[in-house]
């Protein structure tokens, strides 16, 4: 039997590991293509194994999770993450390089959908709230290893810190041996039935939803800083603090969601943060001063704070019989949009300049409004309006 609040506190530290894990492997994008001499097509391609690595993993973890339960496959997906880390810290050749890059992106993408889900089945109150307390713990690792990591240079190489790191994947891997977890879904009659229903309406747009969601999130973290630097009039380093801000800005605002905000209606929830993330675009846009750029990033980092959580909370209610299963089809939903709307923004720049980042967000909120709006319209009777 499976003690709620450990299970939770593993799921938090996996994802607390997710988020330190890829701020690490972003950090030595520049030690490994020296070290390999790859130039910028080379780089791009090396990369690009990462979310489809991560990819991998989403489609995998949710079909196991619900026929054999969480606790093995999580300790193989940190043992993987290890694996991919010490790969990376010491391949001597490029095939082996991206290998060990792919191998960590599947451990990555198990770790972060299976402690997802698994606070989803073990959640009796707000499934939403409780995922939001979860995401709070990637954004500590996405604020707190950049530090670390500041501290740590000059004092070991990058292969050391990545090694390190891979360390630490194992350390908790070990944890994982000793914690419950709760077990495989009961099997139930009627298999082609069940997938039917994973099918319904609702399920499809929530994956839409995230599909958008996910995109919004990519093209901030990954063009933000360009916009500053080139519209804002920023250097680099302020560009960065400022980006540093909007993460910021969303754990504080999954913070409150998960704790002062818990009751709030999930529909509250998701059609305040898009306001906030509509304002926050608005500031960027026509923001003519640096305050207000950084309050337009910390407002769209709050914007962003509530999609996941919420729509996965939902997920996890309609769906509980094969959670894991509708997680990963919305998951992976997620990651094609992030990786297929973060390439057309980059066509975007490239041929109409990096203004066009609001224009392009505006549509991708209109989208996950609109979209939100026929969610709840047509489940008033099982979600909370």
């Amino acid at each position: 039997m499976y003690k709620k609040n450990l299970v939770f506190l593993a799921a938090c530290l996996g994802m607390l590991l997710f988020g330190i894990s890829l701020i690490t492997l972003g950090s030595v994008a520049g030690f490994l293509k020296q070290k390999f001499q790859l130039d910028g097509i080379a780089a791009g391609t090396l990369f690009s194994l990462l979310p489809v690595g991560i990819l991998t993993g989403s489609l995998i973890f949710g079909p196991v999770c619900d026929r054999y339960g969480y606790k093995w496959l999580l300790v193989l997906a940190c043992l993987a993450m290890c694996a991919g880390f010490e790969g990376i810290a010491y391949a001597g050749t490029l095939s082996w390089l991206r290998i060990s890059v792919y191998v960590f992106g599947v451990g990555s993408g198990i770790v972060n959908g299976a402690t997802n889900a698994v606070v989803a089945d073990i959640s009796t109150r707000n499934k939403g709230a409780d995922l939001s307390l979860l995401g709070v713990f990637f954004g500590i690792g996405a604020l707190g290893m950049p530090l670390i990591l500041g501290l740590l240079t000059g004092r070991f190489t990058a292969d050391q810190v990545v090694a390190g790191v891979g360390l630490f994947t194992a350390l908790i891997a070990m944890v994982y041996m000793f914690v419950s977890f709760p077990g495989a879904k009961p099997k139930e009659p009627g298999r082609s039935a069940a997938w039917k229903q994973l099918l319904d309406g609702t399920l499809v747009l929530i994956a839409f939803f995230l599909f958008f969601q996910s995109s919004i999130e990519a093209i901030i973290n990954n063009w933000a800083t360009t916009y500053l630097v080139e519209k804002g009039g920023m250097d680099e380093t302020a560009a960065l603090f400022a980006l540093t801000l909007h993460v910021a800005g969303m754990v504080l605002m999954r913070l409150l969601n998960g704790s002062l905000l818990s009751n709030m209606p999930p529909k509250n929830s998701i059609y305040t943060c898009l306001l906030l993330l509509a304002t926050g675009i608005l500031l960027m846009q026509y923001g003519h001063y640096k305050p207000l750029l950084i309050a337009g990033l910390v407002l769209s980092g709050a914007g962003v704070a509530a999609g996941f959580p919420v729509m996965l909370g939902i997920v996890g209610e309609r769906f509980a019989s094969q959670s894991g299963t509708a997680f990963s089809f919305v998951f992976a939903f997620a990651l094609v949009g992030n990786m297929l709307l973060n390439y057309l923004m980059g066509v975007v720049v490239h041929d109409y300049g990096i203004g066009h980042l609001t224009t392009v967000s505006y549509v991708v909120i209109a989208c996950m409004m609109i979209i939100s709006l026929i969610i709840f319209r047509n489940n008033q009777s099982t979600i909370n309006k």
